[in-house]
């Protein structure tokens, strides 16, 4: 039986997927993990009465497994793996943290008005600390095989390299050589082009948020 999903859709194209980055780490385990899924793609402005009725708060991804809908995507990824264990997307326990400052340090950095507040630097500090256990340990989080960080860390890095670019002309530098190499290795994933937002979407979907900072 398909995995149901409850995904965001792109402002201004309700027929493609938006750009939440926590329903591509969903999306993405599924895909990986070869679950059939079917995707219901939810206008969050105008959200329909049945999603509210499994979302009370509105927010996605939710998934229907085992005929409950299930919110969060640590939940979601968590059940995922107990039910569908081949192939294994766990991550070692000493590597279950690496990168998970990323997102936090991005989206201080990108909201940011004041070019004294450091926020850059604690970003690279945090893109060069995930290039540095990458030459230690890569291609991969883990070693040889993608992981369930990865598959988190995907879309984050996805959304840094468009919205940065976009609204900070910001780059991650050339010398850090394996976080590049990494990136590319993610992007080219079958399962990533299949589940990424357009960037232009990424870009839509980011305005609001650096605009109201």
């Amino acid at each position: 039986m398909a995995i149901e999903v409850a995904v965001k859709a792109a402002v201004g194209a309700l027929n493609v997927i938006g750009d939440c980055p926590f329903t591509q780490r969903v999306l993405l385990t599924l895909e990986e993990k070869k679950v059939p899924y079917i995707l219901h793609l939810i206008n969050l402005s105008d959200k329909p009465c049945w999603f509210l009725g499994v979302s009370p708060e509105g927010k996605v991804p939710v998934a229907k497994i085992d005929c409950q809908w299930v919110p969060d995507s640590d939940v979601i990824v968590r059940i995922l793996e107990d039910k569908f264990p081949n192939p294994s997307l766990l991550t070692p326990p000493q590597f279950s943290s690496v990168g998970s400052k990323i997102g936090p340090a991005f989206g201080k950095f990108l909201r940011s008005k004041d070019p004294n507040d450091c926020s850059e630097q604690v970003l690279l500090r945090e893109l060069k600390a995930l290039d540095k256990h990458l030459m230690a340990h890569g291609p991969y989080v883990a070693g040889a095989k993608i992981g369930a960080v990865d598959l988190s860390l995907a879309p984050k890095l996805y959304h840094l390299d468009i919205a940065l670019a976009h609204f900070k002309n910001f780059h991650i530098p050339q010398n850090l050589a394996c976080l590049s190499a990494y990136k590319k290795l993610l992007f080219a994933r079958e399962s990533f082009v299949k589940t990424k937002a357009a960037p232009e979407h990424v870009i839509l979907g980011w305005e609001a948020k650096v605009n109201a900072a």
